[in-house]
């Protein structure tokens, strides 16, 4: 297993770290001690909820949401955790735009945190389509430890590719 598609953009000193929790099997308790439970949102009801109440807090004024769901077609292999599109349809003499936003099945049992900090990712895109530094000021001003969290959740991914899930 490469844990080098999850890291390869961190420092050599971040890939060395994780090498060694890894292979001294320590990466499911570095994990369970900083995030010991999985949330509890679990359907799309709950995370339109949850999606709709961050953005309501950090970015009232953007466009809406017109859909919100857990979507098991992402694949995170393919650096996909979650997925916002957009939908321009012509009605009439006006443009009409919907803003659709999907996270990865995968994080139906995995830690807040690091739902938080996949929706909070997936919000900034309304406002920034690319990843730039503008992006990325938005997602710490709206979690300022997102980078952290963004390192944590990547392990976390790792701990599942190596076959042990860490909340059932």
């Amino acid at each position: 297993m490469s844990i080098h598609k999850y890291l390869s953009h961190y420092p050599p000193e971040i890939i060395s770290r994780a090498e060694s929790l890894i292979n001294n099997n320590q990466l499911a308790d570095y994990l369970l001690q900083r995030y010991p439970t999985a949330h509890n949102i679990i359907n799309d009801n709950d995370l339109r909820d949850y999606t709709l109440a961050l953005k309501n807090q950090h970015m009232k004024k953007s466009q809406p949401l017109s859909k919100i769901i857990y979507d098991q077609t992402i694949h995170v292999v393919n650096n996909a955790l979650g997925l916002h599109s957009y939908a321009t349809r012509r009605q009439g003499g006006k443009l009409k735009t919907k803003n659709e936003l999907r996270v990865s099945a995968v994080f139906k049992k995995a830690p807040e945190a690091f739902l938080n900090m996949i929706v909070v990712h997936e919000l900034a895109h309304l406002k920034e389509k690319e990843h730039n530094k503008a992006f990325y000021r938005l997602c710490l001003n709206m979690l300022s430890n997102y980078h952290q969290l963004e390192l944590d959740m990547r392990l976390y991914l790792i701990q599942l590719e190596l076959g042990q899930a860490l909340y059932e």
